[in-house]
């Protein structure tokens, strides 16, 4: 009767659809494992195709595929070496599943099928996924796996059953996404049903950035008693092993590593550069350009794409017109010098004027507005456009949150782009990653040490620069006002009453934001995607009709 496992939790980068890349992925982790004496390597959800594969699962042919890889996988564990838990979707009678494989002795050993489907927020699995029974243990050498996909493991019954049924221990295969409250949420549910079992407990979570997605890493083992064990870094692939042994209380787990858990504003930060590193990287562009103002949107967004890619795939590009100020051209000229980056100046003013005199004749007796600051945005757009399709790179979009919630942003101008690491951040909130990466260099950063941009970046009032000493706060209320508000309306979910009960706010300021963030979702329909960083993102976790006359 075996009383000692080693098992590998293999915190692996795998890319949707590229099903020979990610099984040389599992491949080489089980080589690792195996010099560590590992007897199972545990891999996240769906490793084998990437996580979330969406309709890719309703391709027959993509399935075949699977299958084939899995039976190939499964043959080579017949070398005596670890055996593999494998996240694969999974054909049974007809049906399509989200299944967790084991890979033993050269045969498919046993595997569970995921139970509980998110349906909700960014996930949608029970479009393409068919819910699976209650799992059982799969016995594993002298030992018996309680075997539970990701969303299993968030509600008692499943590891419940399992419990009934005779398992030694839940190991839990995931692809759970991040957002700045997700790490509490994830060990408490660990926690609950480890005190309601009594039974060990391994979480192995994937990291990657897949479009809006980011995944964070930072598996774990808690034991028996509820104690964390072990804990596996967050933003790195990694392999970690934890060595479980039997004694007259059932299995425990022994000490291992504890990798140190980030601050808020660098988790936020590394998962803007993880989103956009593997997003580039991935879809393979050289690199990016993007719009430097010398204001702090696009300062951020550019240090986090030198430390995403490294100075040499970053090309930035000034687009001055009569309206900016001489602070502004220097101030990006700063934030070049001190990224490293390569910096062009584009003078948008010949546009301006050549599309002042093509629509004179259209425009005539109409004064000087909106239309016309609008098209300067749009000339810069215009202009990055071209220079992405000329030379290659992805162009970056840098707009904010705040920003785009009350669409203070130009449709085809500066929301032009193909990625936003600020799509799901607040405006307060850059203040707060720009002061933070100023004092701190993130861990696997390629961008430089220091000051990534001038303090006056931080502290001059922010402007667009579109007409004559032009400042936000002259068309929106103060950010710190602007973000309690939107919070509060987009991820709390609260009326205008509320709002003006709970913060004491004007009201009329309240319903005036209420009513620009809902006239603005037609233009959030049109944005390029970004990084997932708050608990409720816009794009396909906040769906709102665009004709709606809802009044809050």
């Amino acid at each position: 009767m075996t009383k000692r496992l080693s098992i590998a939790l293999c915190q692996i980068n795998p890319t949707v659809g590229d099903i020979p890349g990610n099984r040389a992925l599992i491949r080489a982790s089980r080589a690792k494992a195996q010099t560590l004496g590992a007897d199972l390597a545990v891999f996240p959800e769906l490793c084998l195709t990437g996580y979330p594969p969406e309709d890719l699962v309703l391709r027959d042919a993509f399935l075949d595929w699977v299958q084939e890889t899995v039976e190939d996988l499964a043959r080579e564990t017949a070398d005596g070496g670890p055996a593999l838990l494998v996240g694969a979707p999974w054909r049974e009678d007809g049906q399509r599943f989200n299944a967790a494989l084991l890979l033993d002795g050269g045969v498919i050993a046993g595997r569970a099928l995921k139970h509980h489907l998110p349906n909700y927020g960014v996930f949608d699995e029970k479009r393409v996924f068919d819910i699976g029974p209650l799992p059982d243990p799969i016995p594993f050498r002298g030992a018996q796996l309680g075997v539970l996909v990701c969303e299993d493991m968030w509600f008692p019954d499943v590891a419940g059953h399992l419990a009934e049924k005779g398992a030694d221990m839940l190991v839990i295969p995931n692809g759970s996404p991040y957002d700045v409250e997700k790490d509490e949420a994830r060990l408490f549910h660990a926690r609950g049903r480890v005190a309601e079992t009594n039974l060990p407990l391994l979480y192995v979570n994937q990291i990657c950035g897949q479009d809006e997605l980011v995944f964070d890493g930072a598996s774990f083992v808690v034991n028996g008693d509820g104690e964390l064990r072990l804990q596996a870094p967050r933003w790195a692939e990694d392999l970690s092993l934890a060595v479980l042994s039997k004694g007259g209380d059932g299995w425990s787990v022994e000490a291992g590593g504890r990798a140190p858990m980030p601050s808020r504003w660098e988790d936020i930060y590394q998962a803007m550069t993880l989103g956009l590193r593997d997003y580039v990287t991935k879809n393979g562009f050289p690199g990016v350009v993007l719009g430097l103002s010398g204001g702090i949107d696009s300062a951020i967004s550019a240090a986090v794409a030198v430390d995403a890619l490294g100075a040499d795939k970053v090309h930035c590009v000034m687009m001055p017109s009569p309206y900016t100020s001489r602070e502004s051209l220097e101030d990006a000229a700063e934030c070049a010098r001190l990224l490293g980056t390569r910096l062009d100046e584009v003078n948008i003013g010949p546009a301006m004027e050549a599309f002042d005199a093509m629509l004179a004749p259209v425009f005539a007796g109409q004064a000087p507005g909106i239309t016309e600051e609008n098209i300067q945005s749009r000339s810069r757009g215009l202009t990055l456009m071209a220079i992405s399709n000329k030379l290659g790179p992805m162009l970056l979009t840098t707009g904010n949150k705040s920003e785009m919630s009350v669409g203070y942003a130009t449709l085809y101008g500066d929301m032009c782009g193909g990625y936003s690491v600020l799509k799901d951040v607040y405006k307060t909130t850059v203040f707060a990653l720009c002061r933070w990466r100023n004092a701190h260099k993130p861990v696997g950063a390629l961008g430089p040490e220091g000051a990534v941009m001038p303090e006056r970046v931080i502290t001059k009032p922010p402007s667009a620069e579109l007409r004559p000493d032009q400042k936000d706060e002259d068309s929106l209320p103060p950010y710190d006002e602007l973000d309690l508000i939107l919070h509060m309306m987009i991820e709390e979910q609260q009326g205008i009453s509320a709002i003006v009960s709970k913060t004491g706010l004007d009201r009329a300021k309240v319903e005036r934001v209420w009513t620009l963030l809902q006239r603005a979702e037609y233009k959030r329909r049109q944005a390029p995607p970004g990084v997932k960083i708050t608990e409720l993102s816009f794009g396909r976790e906040r769906r709102y009709p665009l004709t709606n006359a809802y009044k809050g």
